[in-house]
């Protein structure tokens, strides 16, 4: 995967990229990066990217010009046509079903705006996608592009150690995960559950799928809704409700 990022900022990526899994994706090949500051495509004296809106109000609004040039002098050099985002409060609300469709692309290029916001014809005429990590505002775009990367190169094939950990991920399944535990069996008086140490697979897993929905019944019951419920796990759900 080839992902482009347009920021005024390139310098705040440089910790998010040279560290941990994204570092280690990186050097094995499995995604590359380019970071561009979308000044240099500025074509007025001062290299601004930014002016007044029309009809008046606060702030600044990023021109079209070098967001259009930027973007153009990158799709240029490929065959096919990649997911353009735009990183906005206004925008779909992200989740992790987005970041699987998004690991499934080549090309994904994301854009940072900074300001009071982007010139309209940008979001209308260049991007595909419009994503927002939450009902905030950010003083820019890059922290929530940092977010999208993450949460997508990590889905890439082989980027993480364990093949199963990603589907296996809250969120990954409909449900939030189950809760886990390490040595020791015994910390401080408190112990973890005999199941787990049984050595019993099949009621190891039955167990895991039980806290997992109790942990989603508890703190988002509301994603209950959007899961296939077997019989046995409409009845353990029932069971809460009446108590």
């Amino acid at each position: 995967m080839q992902i482009d990022v347009l920021t005024l900022f390139p310098e705040m990526f440089t910790g998010v990229f040279h560290n941990s899994i994204l570092k280690k994706a990186h050097d094995k090949g499995q995604f590359t990066y380019n970071l561009v500051n979308f000044r240099e495509y500025a074509k007025n004296k001062h290299n601004k990217v930014d002016d007044y809106p029309y009809g008046g109000g606060a702030g600044m609004v990023l021109s079209p010009q070098p967001v259009f040039d930027a973007v153009e002098s990158i799709t240029k050099k490929t065959k096919k046509k990649p997911r353009i985002i735009l990183m906005c409060p206004q925008g779909e609300t992200y989740s992790q079903k987005k970041a699987e469709q998004l690991a499934e692309e080549e090309h994904l290029i994301l854009i940072c705006g900074h300001y009071e916001g982007y010139d309209e014809r940008i979001r209308e005429n260049l991007v595909t996608d419009e994503i927002s990590i939450g009902d905030y505002v950010l003083t820019g775009g890059e922290l929530g592009a940092m977010v999208v990367v993450d949460s997508v190169v990590r889905l890439l094939p082989e980027v993480l150690g364990n093949e199963e950990s990603a589907p296996q991920d809250s969120f990954s399944t409909g449900l939030l995960e189950h809760p886990h535990y390490t040595r020791p069996a015994e910390f401080r008086g408190m112990k973890v559950p005999d199941v787990l140490l049984s050595g019993n697979h099949a009621k190891i897993e039955s167990w895991r799928r039980e806290q997992s929905l109790k942990r989603t019944y508890d703190r988002r019951k509301d994603l209950l809704d959007f899961i296939n419920l077997s019989e046995e796990d409409k009845k353990l759900l029932n069971r809460w409700q009446e108590k």
